[in-house]
């Protein structure tokens, strides 16, 4: 038992990356049984530095001071989003039986998780069954723990399924395809980047294994099967991920011949970042790097046809700056979702639909006008670096 006022110095070894956000004012977040709320550490008190004594290799070190007895301290290295609060949020959703949401279970990882797929698009009878529909497939949590993908992603699904004017509209000319976890085991086991078997999925879009990677061969396999459909107009993929060495939300794309098509596709990131003011398009960058060749952006992007654009979102596991200001903004839970929020929003811009807009309708988001069931209850699930023990016994409710 920790007497109240001790002053622990942690050390975490081993990093490899010379360029980290904790040179930026990055710090761990803390929370605690008696302040549940996550909180970034004072970034006085981290320091990130080289050490001999670890292969050269680089070492973040922290101070912290326990200053109650008898609470549980928790530290993560961001806000933490595990598997069972995307279990808990999701099946708040289903509760709310939305006619234009279908939450299915694609797949089972290895450990026998569910793969979740949502659709959220708008069937009702008075719509055109001859009109096209365009179709969006987004994932994120490829990498486990990168957890303000699950955050954005989170954003983007309260939008879309709002009364929220714009989301009607989206609805009704837009498939939106799903999958918020794609590593539930990754994510359920604390890692930080591969699977249970130690693969980075993320790597294996080409011949995934049915055994070894369940998850991303359901979610190939889907897309691949749409792909042939000559119903289905599929339009974008973006893969939701976080960086640990830039600031600001950007994008990466894919490499083209054709002029025409590289112009084609810088227009998505230029419509959202005059929506999002944490966007970047001066980080947005298009690639053909071969240590990527096994990625999702880079394979969908060689699969599909030259109508079709595959992305990776990126943003700072840190902060943004905005226009003007001369320091990063932390990023928090809330603007994390905000920019997902924003990416959805951009569709309505990219498919040019504001003409759908009635005169008198406002289109601005605010945050109270999309916010789900599950967000005005709280979530009900605390939020630990891994789930482990925490699905099993969770005390501490935020």
């Amino acid at each position: 038992m920790l007497a109240s006022r001790v002053r622990v110095i942690f050390n975490v070894v081993n990093f490899s990356k010379t360029k980290s956000l904790y040179r930026d004012g990055m710090s761990p977040v803390v929370k605690s049984t008696s302040r549940p709320k996550w909180q970034r550490l004072p970034a006085k008190n981290v320091y990130y530095y080289r050490c001999p004594d670890h292969r050269r290799n680089y070492v973040m070190s922290f101070a912290f001071c326990f200053d109650r007895e008898d609470d549980v301290y928790q530290f993560a290295y961001c806000y933490p989003y595990t598997y069972s609060r995307l279990q808990h949020y999701l099946a708040g959703l289903e509760r709310r039986n939305l006619p234009y949401l279908q939450r299915e279970q694609l797949g089972l990882s290895v450990q026998q998780r569910r793969l979740d797929l949502l659709t959220i698009t708008n069937t009702a009878k008075h719509l055109s069954p001859e009109r096209e529909k365009k179709l969006v497939f987004l994932t994120a949590r490829v990498h486990p723990g990168e957890s303000p993908a699950s955050f954005i992603c989170q954003g983007v699904i309260d939008f879309l399924v709002s009364p929220h004017p714009v989301a009607q509209i989206l609805r009704d000319h837009v498939i939106f395809k799903i999958v918020p976890m794609l590593n539930p085991d990754g994510v359920y086991l604390g890692n930080y980047r591969c699977s249970l078997m130690g693969f980075d999925l993320n790597r294996h879009w080409q011949d995934p294994s049915p055994w070894a990677h369940p998850t991303l061969h359901a979610v190939k396999q889907l897309i691949v099967q749409m792909n042939q459909d000559p119903r289905v107009s599929l339009e974008f993929y973006i893969d939701v991920h976080a960086h640990s060495t830039m600031l600001n939300g950007f994008m990466y794309g894919n490499v083209f011949e054709d002029e025409e098509r590289v112009q084609r596709q810088a227009v998505f990131p230029r419509l959202l970042c005059q929506n999002a003011p944490d966007f970047s398009f001066s980080n947005t960058s298009f690639n053909r790097d071969m240590v990527k060749a096994g990625t999702g952006r880079r394979f969908l992007g060689g699969l599909l046809d030259d109508t079709s654009y595959c992305y990776t979102l990126e943003v700072s596991f840190y902060s943004y700056m905005a226009a003007g200001s001369t320091a990063p903004v932390p990023y928090t839970e809330e603007t994390y979702t905000k920019l997902g929020r924003n990416v959805a929003r951009t569709f309505l811009d990219y498919y040019k639909l504001n003409n759908h807009i009635k005169d008198d309708r406002p289109i601005n988001i605010q945050s109270s006008e999309v916010a789900g069931d599950s967000n005005r209850k709280g979530n009900g699930v605390a939020s630990g670096a891994g789930d482990g023990e925490a699905e099993k016994s969770q005390d501490v409710r935020p």
